[in-house]
């Protein structure tokens, strides 16, 4: 199934134009009782959290390789965040990124967007590092799971483009090092 009809089959017709396929009538919306379900599950909740917290042989080592327009991005000395991924994040992504999976938008847009329940603090469950100058970043320890990993870039030429906030979805199995470029 692509995307687009995916997003179509769950109601997604706002972020996706369109939603006719194969000339055949839009895809049905969820009913009213779907969508509160859906929120509900959505809601924060830190038990959802806490297989995060655990030490496990997960690695995740990551590269920023960004470009737009030919012009080259950095994250030299930026903060990388690795949150897991819940419902509630889930939703959180899709709010802020329009994705679950991989996104680059303009840093400032993503800001502007203030999604629900804004004041949950998950603070404790996100994984925090820095870039280094050539770019490059670390997680260790990582419990198998799903994790959002996000960062902002900058253009490479102070004052030639606007920063990036860069976010993609990475699942650790079998305490495996992964590699990564976003």
């Amino acid at each position: 199934m692509n995307f687009t009809r995916f997003a179509c089959a769950f109601g997604l017709s706002l972020l996706i134009s369109g939603c006719a396929t194969d000339g055949g009538p839009p895809a049905p919306q969820p009913a009213p009782a779907t969508n509160a379900a859906n929120a509900a599950n959505a809601a924060f909740k830190a038990a959802d959290f806490a297989w995060s917290k655990a030490v496990g042989k997960g690695r995740i080592d990551g590269q920023l390789i960004y470009s737009a327009a030919g012009k080259g991005f950095i994250c030299g000395d930026s903060s990388v965040v690795l949150t897991p991924e819940t419902p509630w994040v889930r939703r959180r992504m899709m709010i802020l990124y329009n994705s679950n999976d991989y996104s680059a938008l303009p840093a400032d847009e993503v800001r502007g967007r203030t999604p629900p329940e804004r004041s949950q603090d998950y603070s404790a469950f996100v994984r925090r590092t820095k870039c280094d100058p050539a770019n490059h970043f670390v997680f260790t320890d990582l419990p198998d799971g799903a994790w959002f990993v996000i960062t902002v870039a900058h253009p490479a030429v102070p004052g030639a483009g606007r920063d990036i906030a860069i976010m993609r979805r990475v699942v650790v199995r079998n305490g495996q090092a992964l590699k990564i470029r976003l």
